[in-house]
């Protein structure tokens, strides 16, 4: 037998371990799981407990067809480039909210269909049954599409709750969602004005133009205080910063202007939060004067603390 000099005896053990990994089969790639992201968010406020529902999320193309109708394509496409934005395509967000007040379970609008708010409610823990009133800030059909299921009130144990103007308005048009998601439920239904009531804590308030008579709503608890704003703007940077940039949606466009300044403009001298049926989820943000305008700042941990 030849014997190894000590090099080659050391060369020879660098090898071995080469060789038993050549031997170890490769093991495939870990699947991707696809996007993901929060589909629930609960918080107090005061003595109430608030949660925001994801009720539906899609992706919009060509999104000056929407916002900004009244602006250039240029000017479009500067703004939306200081913000980090593209201008082929936006995300768009169904947010109902539910309040536990301690006494009852208010839900303020009903996404887009039966099946989906029932999905949104498991997820945070409770059944439409629970449910004692339900709060629309106004009729377009992703606010009440889901009063009905299979033609049957989703909410069974619910009492109603809108604007008077809103529901007049929808009452003299001829509208199918409407008629088959309203309508049915008008027996069951109180009416409001400016400064009305929902419930202790809970307060109406007009602010017309997305719609006729469309309703934003306050909540004071324990000396805190938030804004469930429904659709008085539809976008954080391309309706609630610009308030003048006509939306597609907004059915009276200058009204729906001026209730933009008025309602943002509380919530700019308040540094109170407010929560926006279309904003990015979980949907709760601040807002804060800037020119002529306004600028939206995304929540972060304030209502955890």
């Amino acid at each position: 037998m030849t014997d190894l000099t000590r090099r080659q005896a050391l060369l020879a053990g660098a090898a071995l371990p080469l060789a038993g990994a050549a031997a170890t089969p490769v093991l495939a790639a870990a699947e991707m799981k696809g996007p993901s992201f929060a589909q629930v968010n609960r918080f107090m406020l005061g003595g109430f407990e608030v949660t925001t529902l994801l009720a539906g999320t899609r992706k919009v193309e060509e999104p000056q067809g929407i916002f900004g109708m009244n602006v250039t394509p240029e000017e479009f496409a500067q703004v939306s480039a200081d913000n980090f934005l593209p201008t082929d395509a936006a995300q768009f967000f169904f947010t109902p909210t539910l309040v536990n007040t301690g006494s009852e379970l208010v839900l303020f609008d009903t996404g887009l269909n039966g099946a989906g708010i029932t999905d949104a409610l498991a997820r945070a823990g409770y059944t439409p049954d629970q449910v004692d009133t339900v709060v629309l800030t106004h009729m377009h059909g992703d606010h009440i599409g889901g009063l009905m299921t299979d033609g049957t009130p989703t909410f069974a144990n619910a009492r109603y709750v809108t604007g008077q103007v809103e529901f007049d308005a929808w009452n003299g048009m001829d509208n199918d969602g409407f008629k088959a998601n309203v309508l049915p439920l008008a027996d069951r239904m109180s009416f409001l004005g400016d400064g009305g009531d929902v419930a202790s804590g809970i307060i109406g308030m007009a602010a017309f133009g997305h719609s006729p008579g469309h309703m934003v709503y306050r909540l004071e608890s324990e000396g805190e205080a938030l804004t469930i704003i429904g659709d008085t703007a539809n976008h954080p940077i391309w309706s609630l910063e610009r308030p003048d940039w006509e939306v597609r949606f907004d059915m009276d466009k200058a009204a729906a202007a001026a209730s933009r300044r008025k309602v943002f403009g509380m919530l700019a001298d308040e540094k109170s939060p407010f929560i926006g049926y279309h904003m990015p989820f979980p949907a709760m943000g601040y807002v804060e004067t800037r020119g002529d305008g306004f600028r939206w700042v995304p929540a972060g941990y304030q209502m955890m603390l």
